[in-house]
């Protein structure tokens, strides 16, 4: 049965429906059927097997013996099969030559149709979470030649952004460029720092702002995700921006580096941090200069 089956299926390849394999597989076991004897041998319905009978007739698969009760017998396989492949042939140069014709008559329209682009087809839209969390991760891992970021509260935790860690850790092993400004809530948060501390073990170069207005990253000076908090919705909801405009891209760029150049390493930040502590706690005993960067290097020769 499992070969019926196969050869079957073989022959419903070549064209044949399921009936009219399985008829014709009933047939070639002898001579000359019946319409109700073969119906029984291949098991289809006695009101079906006449179309079924008439359609392999037709197709000069099986022949039709006149009397009163008439006869059917299959052709010989040989010349059942090269006639179903002559068929094939001539349905696959139909459809050559409607396909030719066709994509003739769509060209046209086709190239109509790249005159007319939509302003803001390089924007996309994203505010739903789950979105945004992919769209971010993406982004991160199709960076080949530089990854900038500003990174702002609410934080990603490393478990959230496992994308970010491998791909900081593939472009620096390549030689690449990834830098991240951190606005400077991340030094008053002892769980963040110990995530920023992870990156910069596989690579990552990273300094501390004052402030930043927005979560940014900016990848291979071509694309641009910029995470907006939402002024209107809900407290907690943002909006985020994919742009892949490389003069938008260009023009955040030349923004971060901006910061970047004025803005001091984790390490300075720290120092930084700790010996604004020891002066606000001295302020009460005697009056205390501000603090610099400069001044901790002088502190630190090192």
């Amino acid at each position: 049965m499992q070969t019926d089956d196969r050869r079957a299926a073989d022959l419903e390849e070549l064209g044949l429906t399921n009936y009219e394999a399985r008829v014709y597989l009933a047939l070639i076991r002898r001579d000359v059927f019946t319409a109700a004897e073969v119906a029984r041998e291949a098991q289809v319905p006695r009101q079906r097997v006449y179309d079924v009978l008439e359609g392999l007739t037709r197709r000069q698969l099986a022949v039709l013996h006149p009397g009163r009760v008439a006869g059917y017998s299959a052709v010989a396989p040989e010349i059942a099969v090269d006639r179903l492949m002559e068929q094939q042939r001539r349905s696959l140069g139909r459809l050559e030559r409607l396909s030719d014709e066709l994509a003739r008559e769509l060209l046209p329209t086709w190239d109509s149709g790249r005159t007319h682009t939509d302003p803001l087809d390089y924007v996309e839209v994203l505010r739903d979470a789950a979105d945004i969390s992919e769209r971010f991760a993406r982004i991160q891992s199709e960076a080949e030649r530089e990854l900038l970021s500003f990174s702002r509260p609410p934080w990603v935790t490393p478990s959230e952004n496992t994308a970010g860690l491998e791909a900081t850790a593939r472009m620096h092993a390549a030689g690449r460029t990834n830098r991240a400004l951190y606005s400077r809530d991340v030094l008053d948060d002892p769980a963040m720092l110990e995530v920023i501390r992870r990156f910069a073990e596989v690579g990552e170069e990273i300094r501390i702002a004052d402030s930043l207005p927005l979560k940014l990253i900016v990848t291979d000076g071509s694309t641009v995700l910029c995470d907006m908090p939402d002024p209107v919705a809900r407290t907690g909801a943002t909006t985020a921006l994919v742009i892949r405009h490389p003069s938008l891209a260009e023009t955040l760029r030349l923004a971060f580096h901006s910061i970047w150049e004025q803005s001091p390493t984790l390490e300075e930040a720290l120092k930084l941090r700790d010996a604004a502590s020891r002066a606000e706690a001295a302020r009460d005993s005697e009056p205390v200069e501000p603090v610099t960067v400069e001044d901790v290097a002088a502190e630190d020769p090192s």
